[in-house]
């Protein structure tokens, strides 16, 4: 086994201390004065009541760099990923988009078509969903965070699992391999990094039942959205400090790699895809078994699929959800901007 981050002597998580009631009352109503007004088209960022109908939560919109904005932290503000914010806006200069320039935000998602329990790590899109549990009356949710992951030959494991234990503040102690190739690069890595801001692990881990795999934060969230680990998964800082407080442990985690799925919102079907068409050939049994699961869900409203549209969509590769509904307008499918946010479905 290839142990990825080996990590000790972290502090056990602690309970965050609760504020007065006074200070907590005056936050909430200059949270509230700030935000008037707004709360149909300001969600939580990446968190999304489940379908009723359907398997796609969230919408597409577009938004202005200012002129400070690189992409990269356009993308961290809106809750996506480094390769996301670069294949919806392909044009759009990375370090200076420029002041006024329209950035595309890919925020709506297709759930992949696991069960939507627990953790759900896919792979080949970069990005984890979490089912938390709900009580008698809550609506179901799903939360949505865009990751880093293993690059080829450090590849992140598949399969169920479970999270164990949860640590904050944890010191990261390099296995000989990372240190080794460190080493090949004219670098050295000292035996242990304790917890501060040169830590890879960030401020927060949480291991998995595999041994030396976790879900941390990271001293880079560039980049977060790319496949640039020895394996273990990472989050921006404050995603993974979300999960920390929320995720108890024992949650089920489902890593799997689905690089095409095919979403339903009414009677529109869209598809998804993340590899080239060559590389995914044997995985075309998979896209047509989610197209008759589909189907068989709820036949009075599935459409017909124009296959043409399905395979530019292959071909393509780039992530964008595009529809392939029968007569589908050609015109990107992608969708409005924040105006038409608080009509938009999921």
């Amino acid at each position: 086994m290839f142990f990825t981050c080996l990590l000790k002597h972290a502090r056990p998580a602690a309970m965050p201390a609760r504020p007065h009631a006074s200070a907590w009352l005056l936050g909430w109503l200059l949270a509230l004065s700030a935000t008037a007004g707004q709360a149909d088209t300001q969600p939580d960022k990446g968190v999304y009541p489940l379908p009723s109908d359907g398997n796609m939560v969230g919408q597409a919109y577009s938004v202005e760099a200012t002129q400070e904005q690189t992409l990269l932290d356009i993308s961290r503000e809106h809750n996506v990923g480094y390769e996301e914010i670069r294949n919806a806006n392909p044009e759009v200069s990375l370090w200076v988009p420029g002041e006024g320039t329209e950035v595309k935000i890919p925020a709506r998602h297709i759930l992949p078509p696991v069960p939507r329990e627990g953790l759900v790590i896919n792979l080949a899109e970069l990005r984890l969903y979490y089912y938390p549990a709900t009580r008698e009356g809550e609506t179901p949710r799903v939360e949505t965070y865009p990751i880093g992951i293993g690059r080829e030959g450090n590849d992140t494991p598949l399969g169920i699992t479970k999270t164990t234990i949860k640590l904050e503040d944890p010191a990261w102690y390099p296995p000989d391999s990372i240190r080794r190739e460190a080493a090949e690069q004219g670098k050295e890595l000292p035996g242990v990094v304790p917890p501060g801001p040169e830590n890879p692990l960030g401020e927060h881990a949480i291991l998995l039942d595999i041994p030396g795999y976790l879900l941390h934060g990271t001293d880079k969230p560039d980049g977060i959205g790319m496949r640039v680990s020895h394996g273990c998964i990472r989050l921006y800082p404050e995603d993974i400090e979300t999960l920390f407080s929320d995720i108890p442990s024992g949650t089920t985690v489902n890593i799997v790699d689905i690089p095409t799925k095919i979403g339903r919102s009414g009677d529109q079907l869209y598809a998804q895809s993340f590899r080239s068409l060559s590389e995914q050939e044997a995985s075309l049994d998979d896209i047509i078994d989610s197209v008759d699961e589909l189907d068989e869900f709820n036949q009075d409203h599935v459409s017909d699929i124009d296959y043409g549209l399905l395979r530019k969509v292959l071909e393509s590769s780039n992530g964008q959800i595009k529809e392939i509904t029968s007569g589908a307008s050609k015109a990107d499918s992608e969708g409005p901007t924040p105006q038409d946010r608080a009509g938009s479905d999921g």
